[in-house]
């Protein structure tokens, strides 16, 4: 991969669409992770405004620490980025306490506190006339729906969502993002346990990758006992999240019921 020239290309792309869009620039949710990390980096490289937003519910230490250090090395090096921290753990306390006992199973909650900070992010955007950024990859946006609808999947723009994770990896040694975040474990920080992308999955983003191409190269070549395995992860979590990658279904009424 031409590492500068993709940078290049994603920051021209942001802000010609900022242009075009007639807003100032963008909010990013970061949460001490690659993909954050990256994404608020690309923003800023744009010139145009940007806040980023530190969010915590119930967080662990070490994950709001790196995200505080991304935001440090960030204004250091970015004089158009600005930060703001809102905890949202009263909010999803409230919630907890009004939603009925019966549907607050761990996925549910983890689920809510995603959709508790994209209304925080669409409220900073909507007031500063600024676009949220996503920060999703090709992975987790297009292969095995790894997100929240209507939360980290909420978005206006989505510029690294055509980039594998391993690709992500390449353009954070380019850009210079802090080491801690390079090389700690992808989590989405909505676990109360801890556990980190690859405890949930079943699989390594590497392996993901592999299963992405593999089928979209229509491959026929045998596969060992691992790779089987992964295939059957990407399979099964690629169909029952088609409702997140596909398009919203619209029901089609015909010419002559109207």
């Amino acid at each position: 991969m031409q590492t500068k020239a993709v940078i290049d290309h994603i920051v021209n792309w942001l802000k010609s669409y900022s242009d075009a869009s007639g807003t100032d620039g963008f909010v990013v949710g970061v949460s001490g992770g690659i993909d954050s990390a990256v994404t608020s980096t690309l923003c800023a490289l744009t010139g145009k405004r940007v806040i980023v937003l530190n969010l915590p519910i119930r967080q662990f230490k070490a994950e709001f620490d790196l995200s505080s250090e991304h935001i440090k090395w960030l204004m250091s090096n970015y004089k158009n980025v600005e930060t703001a921290t809102t905890d949202l753990t009263a909010a999803l306390e409230s919630l907890e306490k009004i939603f009925p006992a019966e549907i607050q199973d761990f996925l549910t909650m983890a689920n809510t506190r995603a959709r508790l900070r994209m209304t925080t992010l669409y409220a900073f955007a909507g007031h500063n006339k600024l676009l949220v950024a996503g920060t999703g990859n090709k992975v987790e946006d297009f292969g095995i729906g790894f997100f929240t609808k209507y939360g980290d999947g909420g978005v206006d723009v989505s510029p690294i969502a055509d980039l594998y994770k391993t690709e992500v990896y390449q353009l954070a040694k380019e850009l210079d993002v802090v080491k801690n975040i390079q090389q700690a474990k992808p989590t989405d920080g909505l676990f109360d346990d801890g556990r980190n992308d690859e405890d949930q999955i079943g699989a390594s983003y590497p392996e993901l990758e592999w299963a992405m191409e593999y089928l979209a190269k229509k491959e026929t070549t045998e596969l060992n006992t691992r790779q089987k395995e992964v295939l059957h992860i990407y399979k099964t979590r690629h169909n029952a999240n088609k409702h997140k990658i596909d398009a919203i279904p619209v029901c089609t009424i015909p010419k002559n019921l109207k």
